[in-house]
């Protein structure tokens, strides 16, 4: 799997990562001792929580698109925004606005710490 060394590359790779459809493949995207809202309202952390979410989304049948809005670093640490939905082909199945917290890894690699889905959405409330 090709991970992310650049933190503006995140996105793409966690689409195509998504997109193999290998519940492991995804997880190494992932620092999960962090914090992954699979739906709005649900924060999860822990592996095992990760795991479960994971293939929750993945159940969702479809291709996934991420689109970086933006994503701004400081050291070892980013911030992205993201515009983000699984189709499958006219079919949009789900689509979100996201937000997301990167930390880079010792080796070099950029990993998700927290990944909010939905955090940029007009009418989430906290």
């Amino acid at each position: 799997m090709n991970l992310p060394k650049r933190a503006e590359d995140a996105h793409a790779n966690l689409a195509a990562a998504f997109n193999t459809g290998d519940v492991a493949t995804v997880m190494n995207m992932y620092d999960t001792t962090g914090i992954i809202v699979p739906e709005p309202g649900k924060p999860v952390s822990g592996h095992a929580k990760f795991e479960e979410s994971i293939k929750a989304i993945l159940s969702i049948k479809g291709k996934m698109e991420i689109k970086t809005v933006y994503c701004m670093q400081a050291g070892d640490i980013a911030l992205g925004r993201s515009e983000w939905s699984i189709t499958d082909g006219d079919e949009v199945k789900i689509s979100a606005n996201g937000i997301e917290v990167m930390k880079q890894q010792a080796d070099g690699i950029w990993k998700i710490v927290i990944d909010q889905a939905f955090g940029a959405e007009a009418n989430l409330v906290a």
